[in-house]
């Protein structure tokens, strides 16, 4: 069979094994070619090729249930669910998104792009399941990276609670459990998960349940102990089994006939079902498959040497410049330490773990833990950086008002990925994080507008009091060269870049050059806009803005933040405070809706917030 005959999954069940083993071949070639042309998430889904295809030949989606975790590895399940003719337009503007998405597929059972929540919506779906006395299977797909979540703890205990009948596959890919994949862990688990077997158990239990007194009961007792105590001598699933959830595995991720063999008598089994499955991120891909990590997600690639087609930036990116400066910070000053959530690649933190290790904590994919967890260090005296995207710090909402704000502890907040991030799209754009910050009280937040402006920000965020947060973009350096020494960032205070009349241009962070292109064409056509760097977006220099916007009567605020809430909120309600009246406020931003995936200047121009569209609207109402 070819793949691009495979319309739904309907069109695989006929295969043999050796047809689906072929057809895995197709699968990784494909990824790979799309995603050296166009980038995106690579080996996640080049090592679950083979259980996606168990999956969907066992099951019968879209009304079985499958539910992916985080996503990065649905590629797969998007060829087998009739997207392979539109598999090209994946990750770009109007095209398929990268993650499961419902409004995409009806396949796509759960829209997903955050980690740790596969188990608690497939949860979720067996129990609405029940209670509308439906008959479909529901099944998790979750990777062992994800199992660091404690959403995921607590919905395995949920799960171990109630008894719902569902399937959670561990997809793993780096424990030390893999050396169990063997021929007597393989053996035992065909013994546990035989219908006959099954039968013959429940069988035994009924017997023992009939027979009366003491006696039945020590009988049946004394068989559940042995099947425990030989299933714990043999298997490394015994923490799974003591939540209630009946553990099988581990299980050769990579071999089609074991995959479909055990998800055919699982899927029978009543009660919660967890198999686990050991799989290698990459597969396929030497490239991949030695430096899984790097691999992750990728640019535009040469499949054959790896090299990056797009010429590489000469320009630093803002999160080395981050990391670099926090190395530098930390050499002199023993308190600091960092923490990560599973990122330290991805948040700049690797620079610094290189150097001083024991002074970076990688607490996993947990971001509530890590800053409850920094809270503590705080309290101790220590001073806790913590590095975390703006879209995934969301997650730890309360523990940022709980346990660091009403405390008032000195707690650094790094949002890196702030405002749009591209192609990953809505999951991952940090369209919020003004708007949920500015309303903690005693929360300090500053966005820079260039590399420096970011140097000089952390550096004052180390000595600050209370709870601080810095945000800024996925993206560039705007010059090559740092200063050499970074300057102090008065408190609170914005910064005038052009001084002008009439009409007043407050940028945030790196949206400040959208303005400048907005002020050039103002000045084109004989306006003298006076152009301002906000730097602060909590706290304001009230009795400064209140100078500044009694000389302008046209006031234009821009941010890469959803417009509810955010800095242009902000101003609106410091210009009622203030009770200044016959002043006209024009607020620009991201839109009360979630912005699909794209690259990031069409996005703006799509959305009316580059330099050249606000020009032109503030052209045509003045």
């Amino acid at each position: 069979m070819q793949l691009k005959d495979v319309q739904s999954p309907k069109d695989i069940k006929g295969c043999s094994i050796s047809e689906l083993d072929n057809l895995a071949e197709q699968i990784r070639k494909k990824i790979i070619d799309q995603v050296a042309t166009h980038g995106g998430h690579l080996a996640s889904s080049l090592g679950v090729v083979e259980l996606t295809l168990a999956l969907h030949y066992v099951f019968n989606a879209p009304e079985d249930i499958l539910v992916w975790d985080v996503g990065h590895q649905a590629y797969v399940h998007k060829l087998l669910t009739g997207r392979y003719d539109k598999f090209e337009t994946l990750r770009q503007q109007g095209g398929l998104s990268g993650f499961p998405k419902r409004s995409e597929s009806p396949y796509d059972a759960f829209g997903v792009g955050h980690a740790s929540t596969s188990i608690s919506a497939a949860l979720g779906y067996a129990v609405a399941r029940d209670k509308l006395h439906q008959h479909h299977n529901v099944v998790a797909i979750i990777g062992d990276g994800s199992m660091t979540g404690g959403m995921a703890f607590e919905a395995l205990n949920n799960a171990g609670i109630s008894q719902q009948n569902m399937t959670i596959i561990l997809n793993d890919n780096k424990m030390s459990i893999a050396p169990n994949v063997g021929g007597f862990p393989k053996y035992l688990n065909r013994v546990i998960s035989d219908p006959m077997y099954n039968k013959l158990r429940s069988d035994i239990d009924k017997v023992m349940a009939k027979i009366p007194g003491i006696i039945g009961h020590h009988f049946r007792s004394l068989f559940q102990m042995t099947e425990k105590a030989v299933k714990s001598a043999l298997k490394p699933g015994q923490f799974f089994e003591d939540l209630g959830i009946r553990y099988f595995g581990p299980i050769d991720g990579h071999n089609t006939g074991e995959l479909v063999s055990i998800l055919e008598r699982v899927k029978s089994i009543p009660g919660p079902c967890l198999i686990h499955v050991m799989t290698e991120k990459g597969r396929g891909m030497k490239l991949a498959e030695s430096n899984p990590s790097h691999w992750h997600a990728s640019a535009p690639f040469d499949p054959k040497s790896g090299e990056v087609l797009s010429p590489k930036n000469p320009l630093p990116s803002l999160t080395s410049i981050f990391g670099n400066t926090l190395l530098q910070l930390a050499r002199k000053n023993e308190k600091i330490v960092g923490i990560t959530g599973a990122m330290p690649n991805g948040s700049g933190l690797d620079i610094m773990q290189k150097e001083l290790p024991d002074r970076i904590i990688d607490v996993g994919i947990a971001e509530e833990h890590a800053v409850t967890f920094a809270a503590g260090l705080a309290c101790g005296g220590l001073i806790p950086v913590v590095a975390i995207y703006s879209s995934f710090l969301q997650r730890a909402y309360d523990q940022i008002i709980h346990d660091v704000a009403l405390q008032n502890l000195h707690v650094v907040f790094i949002l890196d990925r702030a405002g749009l991030v591209g192609a990953d799209g809505p999951t991952h754009h940090g369209a919020l994080d003004l708007t949920y910050l500015r309303s903690i009280p005693g929360m300090t937040i500053m966005a820079p507008s260039d590399e420096n402006n970011l140097r000089d920000m952390l550096t004052a965020a180390i000595d600050m009091d209370g709870p601080v947060a810095i945000r800024y973009p996925r993206g560039s350096a705007l010059s090559p060269e740092l200063h050499a020494e970074t300057k102090p960032i008065p408190f609170g205070k914005f910064k005038i870049l052009q001084q002008g009349k009439d009409i007043l241009l407050l940028g945030v962070g790196f949206m400040l050059h959208e303005l400048e292109k907005t002020a050039k064409i103002l000045a084109e056509h004989g306006f003298n806009p006076t152009l301002v760097d906000a730097q602060f977006v909590k706290p304001l220099d009230k009795e400064n803005y209140r100078t500044l916007f009694q000389s302008h009567k046209t006031i234009v605020t821009l941010e890469d933040n959803s417009i509810v809430g955010g800095f242009g909120s902000e101003i609106a309600e410091l210009l009622s405070d203030l009770n200044l009246d016959g002043h006209r406020l024009m607020r620009f931003g991201l839109p009360d809706a979630f912005v699909e995936h794209g690259k990031i200047p069409d996005l703006y121009r799509m959305l009316g917030i580059d330099g050249t569209s606000i020009a032109n609207k503030l052209l045509k109402e003045l």
